[in-house]
């Protein structure tokens, strides 16, 4: 049977998702309704139950409506129930200003890559909350680390066809988990990837596969080993991350630092070290271990 599902409720959070994606604008009834394709009668009572419920906040002079403080409150509450501890953002924040870069914190939530926090010196064109598929090729970082996950991501049906070099993976593997930390190569459609990818459900869009396709043919092949060449040759490098562990010794969470440029291995060495000691700081505030 297929799921039910309920317009009203729908109506609501295309409001609550427009007003999130314009943090830092505020608009009117006319245009909201107009936007969102909404009837003025209906967006209006919306409106005032959310603004009566400090889920949004009205300007008295020019009637025009923003986040509100209980949505504070509300996401504090949705970080604490996926085991993100408070701090996790200050120390976010010292390995952002650490390497002047974004550092970010995600995690697996119902079978699907989570943003829980995101700290960073300009935008990135993701936000806390979105979620990608998690499925091969997309995911490895997730569960690189744990033995049970990793069976059972292989075991998903992958987002496109894919070859897999099982030599290359077993190396990328041993290689990741004796370092610590995993690097992911840039790639020009690698920048584009993970903004299309947000909030798309499992079975993705064709042109949505096909440059996902372009970017990646084989499980691990991304990943790039640092030795793999000189000592002073450059690597467009993606992101750096190491993962979080809680108190069943499983991987939990993964912190990452984006890093978009070329860099040397002695760079990513340097880089990789605040990563690790970032993500061994918030295994010790779950009480976890390797």
């Amino acid at each position: 049977m297929a799921d039910r599902t309920s317009p009203p409720t729908e109506r609501v959070v295309a409001i609550l998702d427009f007003l999130a994606r314009h943090p830092h604008d505020r608009f009117g009834l006319s245009e909201l309704a107009r936007r969102l394709a909404l009837s003025k009668p209906t967006c209006l009572g919306i409106l005032t139950t959310l603004t009566d419920s400090g889920y949004l906040v009205c300007d008295g002079v020019d009637k025009r409506y923003r986040l509100g403080p209980q949505l504070i409150s509300l996401g504090h509450t949705a970080q604490e129930s996926m085991r993100v501890d408070p701090s996790a953002r200050e120390e976010l924040r010292r390995l952002s200003a650490a390497f002047d870069t974004t550092a970010a914190l995600s995690a697996v939530i119902d079978d699907r890559i989570t943003l829980l926090e995101l700290v960073g010196p300009s935008d990135v064109g993701v936000r806390v909350g979105q979620s990608y598929p998690f499925a091969p090729p997309v995911g490895l970082m997730f569960v690189l680390w744990d033995d049970h996950a990793l069976r059972d991501w292989l075991a998903k049906e992958p987002t496109i066809p894919l070859r897999t070099d099982s030599h290359r993976l077993d190396h990328v593997i041993t290689e990741c988990r004796r370092s610590g930390y995993l690097v992911e190569r840039l790639t020009p459609g690698g920048r584009r990837l993970y903004a299309l990818m947000a909030g798309m459900s499992d079975t993705l869009p064709q042109e949505l596969q096909a440059l996902l396709g372009e970017m990646v043919s084989d499980i691990g092949e991304r990943v790039y080993l640092p030795g793999a060449g000189g000592a002073r040759q450059r690597t467009d490098i993606s992101v750096v991350s190491a993962p979080v562990f809680d108190h069943h010794h499983r991987q939990a969470m993964v912190v990452s630092l984006r890093i978009g440029r070329a860099v040397t291995d002695v760079e990513i060495g340097r880089l990789a070290r605040g990563v690790v000691d970032t993500a061994e700081v918030l295994t010790r505030r779950l009480s976890g271990a390797r």
